[in-house]
């Protein structure tokens, strides 16, 4: 792929709402330049590649932004990597809330 096709297509990225430079850069770096490649994508498994391949693990956050790009890229309407904070949030308290709690 020349240089100039890869700076067209992170231009395409980063016209999306709520995607900066960084997230293009992490996106990039796992192998997807395009929305396209989303779809069909598991959030989890980008995150957890990404943090392999830093070996550290990132801002969860940085999964709700993964997320939010392949519900768009599955055809969903665009939203803000925040709402699937919000839902994430939501199911590891229900999560938490049928665990059998303890005694000591």
């Amino acid at each position: 792929m020349t240089q100039r096709k890869r700076r067209k297509e992170a231009s395409d990225l980063l016209a999306l709402p709520g995607i900066g430079p960084a997230t293009v850069g992490d996106l990039q770096r796992l192998g997807i330049t395009r929305l396209e490649q989303l779809v069909g994508r598991d959030p989890q498994a980008l995150y957890d590649a990404l943090g392999a391949m830093d070996h550290v693990p990132h801002d969860i956050c940085v999964r709700d932004v993964f997320e939010s790009l392949i519900a768009h890229a599955n055809g969903e309407r665009l939203r803000p990597w925040w709402e699937f904070s919000r839902i994430r949030k939501a199911q590891q308290a229900l999560m938490a809330s049928r665990q059998p709690h303890q005694h000591e």
